[in-house]
């Protein structure tokens, strides 16, 4: 049993022990609800007094969300995390040290906010009808965007981003407060828009997501709807107006048609029409505009045949201002002309005749009897007047009655107004014998006119008696003839002469015209009977062609004789054709157009004068019309296009000349209007053949893209266009809404249904193929239905993230100092995403230089602006400070709506350049350079100088050069030199090495330190130099010690480095060997001296050893005494070499034995002296320590220490105390040179000396000793001075021998 008692034993001690369990000291963590899936959520820690292995495990349907290592208690995140969804979770930890039950606890997990969630418009869609008179600053509408988030994340500010259509002129017209409410600013037109689409924009106030600041945003769209209000007039279509209508038609017969239209096109009142000219024989419809004949129309009666109306088209509610909303045109009537008068008779003068007094029917005359024929009834003035026009006014005159043979009337034929002569036709039924009084009839027959043809004018003729012996004239008649507008005093005839038998006066005659009223027109000469015209002005042969007029010849007895004088003008072209008549055509569109222009030309008939010819003039409807040359009959060559016409009035003005035959040819011209009136004969067309839009899915009441129609025909009521979707598949989920762009020109905004959700990935196919049907319906005669296909692209959201592009990262160069400024590079990335919008940010900047981190100095060198641009943003760039900068980057999508928004990070490296901003620097020189002139050869080096250039390349390239060598002698004079020492320069790895060396042979009788001044340069533009005095101490002569052997040269020259190593290590300075040669010297001495060393003994602080001082060192030694005894050493000093006596010589010998025994015993002793080494050597620095711990460092005395000496500027300072000792620079002076410890330190520092470690390699069996705390050089100068206190100069290490 004794086993089982030890199996149980464990058991029984730990129940004797009381094992506590753990147990938690947390109820409440706080885990940010943006925690990446397998971070850390924070740490399970529990305490266990005994220290046991803990196990960790969490329970809890909140558990979901995490997941715990079991062994560390670390919680990651396994599932997403939602603050809006889930605030606040608890779960079960537990805790077991596998000893004690386990221990379990509710912990409170309290989910913080981060700005996740963009803000949320509530109650879309948004969609208002304004009225267009809303005053500016009213409300609108008021949106209203919530945000999930918490603190300024969840604060919304609103914005208008757009405003369609016309973004860049409308984005005024509306302003959004912050509480949502949507503000007019500008006023509205419903003729400029009917519809306004607001884009707006809700922001948060920003929030940290992922560590970084950002802010979240969303956009609605508000469609407005703007009410059309009677605020605008009518206006009239097609103007301007005009229509012909015959005099005398019917009561009723229709004008034309005059028709306006509301332009407040969403209200389209009704309008009726009414004429406001008083007293015009014309109506109009009030509902259709009509124009229609209320009352006769005479055309002779009325002032002008152009009539004009004002026509007042008024809307049937009044306008907004309460007022009568009207418009007025005037419509111009022309009244023909028809064949409905007579010609009249009126007593006058052609020139001053007034035809609206009443006419006369009977006139009076006189004439002689038995005048001759074609001779006029004189005192006669009958005008006749037809006021019919053109054709309408010709008629015929012809003469009835008892005596109506005996005369005939002149002209037969007129046209309008004419001047009527009667004419004697039969002289002999003239005679005053048979009737005193002669009467006839002058009838007018308007032969165009059956009804109401003539009119009658009674003409009494009274006969005058004459004498019967006349003179006689050889004919009765003359026909002469004269051009028309001939000038004052052209002849038309030389001489017509009367013969009279009577002689003397009585045969005398004197010829003159009558009647006197010919006198005006034409003159005869009394005398010669010449007749000539008198005035040239009054004959125009179109007023009067014929002039007749009776030649008198009158004896002295005043009996008289005359001559029928018939003087014909002759025609000249100087009449233009006259056209009669004014042309406006109205027709209807698809219609020919034929129309008769009617001239005339007064000119004389059958003449080419009057030979009318007809032609179309050049112009913009020249080619659609053809004119008959001889008859003026003008047609249309083809049906007419109302479409085909730019004139909004849908007018054709087609200019007609008129022109004669005549020499010069004479022209005028018409211009005939034709008026083509619209018809709905045109079908809308699309602008494209099909159309192809997108849109994201899940977007009720979005925006699907614009169809755009046109309709040819011209006026609004006809080009009117109206879009529907025909049904089918998938037209259910769309609205299209008609708006118009310009006359005729219609766009149908499609748009996704608001009450529809489209959802990407149920549907089969991610498109829709519509037909957007285009018609006419406003018009009277409906058009026919365009059609077109629409096909709806179904798009996905945004979930790719961007991608940076690598051939924006490389390597982007960039010079210091400021030498760049702005843009410098320019980062690109890419989106799989076809809508995305990308940004960069800037995530850490990192400095370097030379691959080591430079710290901070570079973060605002650089910004990396939004669009991706390397902007330079300072001037301090410093090379020198740092040559790298990594800006650690990525990209956003701004428009990704799930997945990643972010790029993976990248780094941009920017290179900075450098330029020589930088002089060299000289590295400070802590050690102190000796030359040996004796021994230094050509080519020694004597001294070096370091130097950098914190620049780079040729910039940081230095070259050393020599500026001055001065000596500075013992007595203080100062001697320069030339050439005498050479610089040579090397690089390493961060500096530049001047090896001063000797350019050429040095004089050793020379006492002092050489000064030489060393510049360094730098190899590239701007050069930059700097400049540093070396002091170089000369060693003379007087310190060269000759150091004799008993060995032979060449046993000397072998050992030579043995014994250099033996007196480095006893003298602790530099052994320069000058020469090794036989000795010359015939002394006797002692010792028989074989060979001669001489040698220089050189510290590097400039002090040298003499003789005497190079004796003490190796006599306080024995160990290097001995072995240098044992290479042969003799005799040290300037001495000649003497004989030595043999008694002398085994003194040497047993002197010799003794230091070999002295040195075994020493051996010996060592052994038991290295076990209380570390006691002293630690006790040692505990004494150190406390006193230096009661020394103050200020009350110690300072200064320089002064070469080869032990004194100070300051007398009695030691700064031995709480200083560090320097190795390089010590002289080795201590009991124990292989250790060179701190005073100030417990620890065990061991430095090597220099040489120490050549020294060991070569000579190893050499081992110092630990003698006395007291220094080996001060016991030897004890033999031979006074005690005295020893300083220590740390600045030189050394002590003046």
């Amino acid at each position: 049993m004794a086993w089982c008692s030890l199996v149980l034993l464990p058991f029984l001690l730990m129940a004797v022990s009381g094992n506590s369990a753990p147990y938690f000291n947390m109820t409440l963590v706080y885990v940010p609800e943006d925690l990446e899936l397998g971070e850390e959520a924070f740490q399970l820690t529990a305490i266990d007094v005994d220290g046991d292995p803990l196990t960790y495990s969490i329970s809890g349907s909140d558990a979901y969300y995490f997941s715990v290592d079991g062994k560390t208690g670390k919680v990651t995140l396994k599932n997403s995390l939602d603050r809006e969804f889930l605030p606040r979770l608890t779960i079960t930890i537990e805790v077991s040290d596998g000893i004690n039950q386990a221990v379990s606890s509710k912990l409170t997990i309290i989910v913080e906010d981060r700005n996740d969630n963009a803000p949320v418009f509530y109650n879309l869609p948004y969609a208002a009808t304004i009225p267009e008179n809303m005053e500016i600053n009213s409300v609108i509408y008021t949106v209203f965007a919530n945000d999930s988030d918490t603190g300024s994340a969840s604060k919304v500010s609103y914005s208008i981003e757009e405003v369609i259509p016309d973004s860049s002129k409308n984005l005024w017209l509306f302003y959004i407060l912050a509480n949502g409410n949507v503000v007019l600013n500008g006023s509205l037109d419903y003729t400029t828009n009917t519809f306004y689409q607001l884009k707006i924009l809700a922001k948060d106030g920003g929030g940290m997501l992922h560590n970084v600041l950002t802010f979240q945003q969303s956009s609605t769209y508000l469609s407005l709807t703007i009410r059309d209000l009677p605020n605008l007039d009518p206006r009239f279509l097609n103007e301007p107006y005009s229509g012909s209508v015959p005099e005398n038609c019917a009561l009723g017969t229709t004008v034309l048609t005059v028709t306006a239209m509301d332009r407040d096109t969403g209200v389209n009142d009704e309008i009726f029409y009414n004429i406001t000219t008083a007293s015009v024989p014309f109506a109009i419809d009030a509902t259709t505009g009509t124009i229609t004949v209320s009352g006769p129309l005479d055309r002779e009666q009325l002032p002008s045949e152009e009539v004009l109306l004002e026509v007042t088209a008024r809307e049937k509610e009044l306008n907004i201002y309460n007022e009568v909303a009207q418009v007025s045109t005037l419509v111009t009537v022309v009244v023909t002309d028809i064949n409905d008068n007579k010609p009249e008779f009126y007593n006058c003068s052609l020139a001053s005749c007034n035809f609206s007094t009443s006419a006369q029917n009977n006139f009076r005359g006189n004439i002689i009897e038995h005048s001759s024929s074609r001779l006029p009834v004189s005192d006669l003035s009958i005008v006749t007047y037809d006021p019919d026009k053109g054709t309408n006014s010709s008629y015929e005159l012809y003469l009835q009655g008892p005596d109506a043979s005996a005369f005939t009337v002149s002209p037969t034929k007129i046209v309008g107004t004419g001047e009527v002569q009667l004419l004697v036709q039969d002289p002999l039924s003239v005679d005053y014998e048979k009737s005193h009084v002669m009467v006839v009839q002058i009838i007018a027959n308007d032969t165009g006119n059956p009804t109401d043809c003539c009119s009658t004018a009674t003409v009494t003729i009274d006969l005058i008696d004459s004498n019967d012996h006349i003179p006689e004239f050889p004919q009765s008649t003359y026909n002469l003839s004269v051009m028309e507008n001939s000038p004052d005093g052209t002849i038309i005839a030389t001489n017509i002469t009367a013969y009279d038998p009577d002689s003397g006066v009585l045969g005398e005659i004197t010829y003159q015209l009558l009647p006197e009223s010919i006198r005006k027109t034409f003159a005869v000469n009394a005398t010669t009977g010449a007749v000539l015209v008198q005035d040239g002005s009054l004959l125009d042969r179109e007023t009067r062609s014929i002039y007749y007029a009776n030649l008198q010849a009158k004896d002295g007895g005043n009996l008289v004789s005359t001559t029928v004088l018939e003087i014909t003008l002759l025609d000249d072209n100087d009449m233009t054709p006259i056209v009669t008549g004014s042309y406006f055509i109205s027709v209807q569109e698809g219609q020919n157009v034929t129309t008769q222009i009617q001239a005339i030309d007064n000119d004389e008939p059958g003449n080419p004068n009057s030979e009318l010819g007809f032609k179309i003039l050049p112009g913009s409807f020249s080619n659609n019309f053809t004119i008959d040359v001889t008859t003026g009959e003008m047609h249309s060559k083809e049906p007419l296009d109302r479409e085909a016409l730019e004139d909004e009035r849908g007018q054709m003005v087609v200019t007609v000349e008129v022109y004669d035959h005549g020499v010069p040819q004479l022209s005028t011209s018409v211009n005939v209007t034709i008026t083509v009136g619209d018809m709905n004969d045109n079908t809308p067309m699309f602008l494209n053949q099909s159309y192809e839009f997108s849109v994201f899915e899940d977007s009720p009441g979005s925006f699907v893209g614009d169809v755009e129609a046109t309709d040819a025909d011209r006026t609004e009521i006809n080009s009117r266009i109206s879009f529907t979707l025909q049904r089918g598949s998938g037209s259910s989920n769309f609205l299209i809404r008609s708006s118009q762009l310009g006359s005729g020109y219609y766009s149908g905004q499609l748009s996704v249904d608001p009450d529809i959700s489209l959802d990407y990935d149920t549907l089969q196919e991610k498109f829709f193929s519509l037909v957007v049907l285009a018609e006419n319906t406003a018009a009277e005669n409906v058009g026919d239905i365009a059609n077109v296909s629409v096909v709806v692209h179904i798009l996905d959201v945004n979930d790719e993230p961007p991608t940076i592009l690598p051939s924006s990262l490389q390597d982007v160069p960039v010079s210091e100092n400021g030498t760049q400024h702005g843009l410098v590079h320019t980062v690109v990335a890419s989106d799989a995403d076809t809508n995305h919008s990308l940004v960069f940010e800037e995530l850490a900047v990192a400095c370097f230089k030379d691959t080591s981190s430079a710290g901070e100095v570079c973060w605002d060198w650089f910004v990396l602006a939004p669009n991706g641009s390397v902007l330079v943003t300072s001037s301090d760039i410093d090379y020198e400070l740092c040559d790298t900068v990594v800006l650690t980057l990525r990209a956003e999508d701004l428009y990704t709506e799930k997945g990643s928004r972010y790029s993976q990070n990248e780094t941009l490296r920017i290179l900075i350049t450098d330029v020589n901003d930088n002089a060299p620097v000289f590295l400070p020189i802590s050690e102190t350079f000796v030359v040996v002139p004796e021994i230094s050869a050509v080519d020694l080096q004597v001294a070096t100088v370091r130097a950098t250039d914190a620049d780079s390349g040729l910039r940081g390239t230095i070259v050393f050069s020599i500026v001055s060598v001065v000596l500075v002698e013992d007595n203080g004079a100062s001697r320069p030199f030339e050439n005498l020492f050479k610089v040579v320069t090397t690089a390493e790895q961060d500096s530049y090495v001047g090896s001063i060396q000797v350019a050429s042979s040095l004089d050793s009788s020379l006492k002092g330190q050489y000064q030489v001044t060393v510049e360094a340069q730098d190899s590239e533009a701007p050069v930059h130099t700097a400049q540093t005095t070396l002091n170089i101490f000369a060693v003379d002569q007087s310190y060269r010690i000759r150091l004799q052997f008993v060995t032979t040269v060449e046993e000397v020259r072998s050992n030579s480095e043995k014994i250099k190593a033996a007196l480095t290590t006893v003298t602790k300075a530099g052994v320069y060997v000058v020469a090794i040669q036989e000795t010359e010297d015939t002394r006797t001495s002692q010792v028989e001296v074989k060979s001669v060393m001489e040698v220089y003994f050189v510290y590097s602080n400039g002090t040298a050893l003499d003789v005497n001082q190079l004796s003490m060192l190796i006599q306080s030694n024995p160990l290097i005494l001995a072995e240098l005894v044992n290479l042969g050493l003799a005799i040290i000093g300037p001495g000649v070499v003497a004989t030595t006596s043999r008694d002398t010589e085994l003194i040497g010998i047993i002197a010799g034995l003794a230091a070999f025994l002295v040195i075994f015993i020493l051996i010996m002793t060592l052994v038991l002296v290295l076990t209380t080494r570390s006691y002293k050597r630690k006790l040692s620095a505990m004494k150190a320590l406390k006193v230096a711990t009661t020394f103050n460092p200020a009350v110690a005395q300072q200064g320089a220490g002064i070469p080869g000496t032990n004194q100070y500027n300051t007398e009695g300072a030691n700064p031995i105390l709480n200083v560090s000792l320097d190795p390089s620079h010590d002289l080795g002076f201590h009991d124990d040179s292989s250790s060179v410890a701190s005073m100030n330190s417990l620890d065990e520092n061991t430095v090597n000396a220099p040489g120490d470690d050549s020294l060991k390699a070569k000579q190893g069996k050499v081992q110092l000793m630990d003698t006395t705390d007291e220094e080996a050089l001060v016991a030897a100068l004890n033999l031979k001075m006074p005690t005295k206190t020893v300083h220590i100069n740390t600045t030189f290490t050394t002590t003046d021998l």
